[in-house]
């Protein structure tokens, strides 16, 4: 188990290092390789909510008896409070930031911090009611 989670870390950073790379310039617009405030601002929400989805992985793992003892609920709880505190930060962070894909404001890292938060949201609710029905 702990194999595949370290190999989906190092496939997500694989993912991420191409568009940080490469770098452009153009009319003032800061283009792929800055590292702007913004950027990272978003890549540490998206991150957050890689944590959050994973969490909530282990404890749907844990809660269906496949990995450790214990329901799993903590961990579901745990994930699903950061899964919406990334989600509150990255739809501010996406209307605080007009610009488009590009330009330096971190948009796109912040809309991937959505989907991360809300997959990891979905699988702590998922957990959540598995639990409740068990017992």
């Amino acid at each position: 188990m702990k194999m595949k989670l370290v190999s989906f870390v190092i496939f997500c950073t694989l993912l991420l290092v191409p568009t940080i790379a490469f770098a452009e310039a153009n009319n003032g617009n800061v283009g792929y390789g800055y590292f702007t405030p913004e950027r990272l601002w978003s890549i540490i929400a998206a991150v957050v909510g890689l944590i959050s989805a994973i969490l909530a992985g282990l404890s749907n793992a844990r809660s269906a008896g496949r990995f450790g003892t214990g329901t799993g609920r903590r961990g579901a709880i745990v994930a699903g409070v950061m899964g919406l505190i990334v989600i509150a930060y990255s739809v501010l962070h996406v209307n605080i930031f007009p610009g488009g894909p590009g330009t330096g404001d971190g948009r796109v890292g912040a809309i991937i911090a959505i989907v991360l938060a809300l997959t990891g949201m979905i699988l702590a609710g998922i957990n959540l009611a598995r639990v409740r029905r068990i017992g």
